[in-house]
């Protein structure tokens, strides 16, 4: 299962603090209205809450928006 998580923190090295993440399989800044982007890929829907509550927790992180990918 895959899913995107959108990243708002003002923090410069965001993306790589995110690589760091067991799930998340790569990271990214980005440009826009969010700094990163959080490629996940887990077995079960709610281990990705989980990595989402790891991010939210991480010092700086302002809000993230989920995209659970739909096949």
């Amino acid at each position: 299962m895959r899913a995107i998580i959108l990243v708002k923190s003002p923090k410069k090295l965001i993306a790589a603090r995110l690589r760091k993440i067991s799930s998340i399989s790569d990271s990214f800044p980005t440009s826009g209205q969010f700094d990163a982007v959080a490629i996940v890929d887990v077995k079960e829907l709610s281990q990705i809450k989980e990595v989402a509550t790891i991010i939210q927790k991480i010092s700086g992180v302002e809000r993230t928006e989920t995209m659970v990918e739909v096949q």
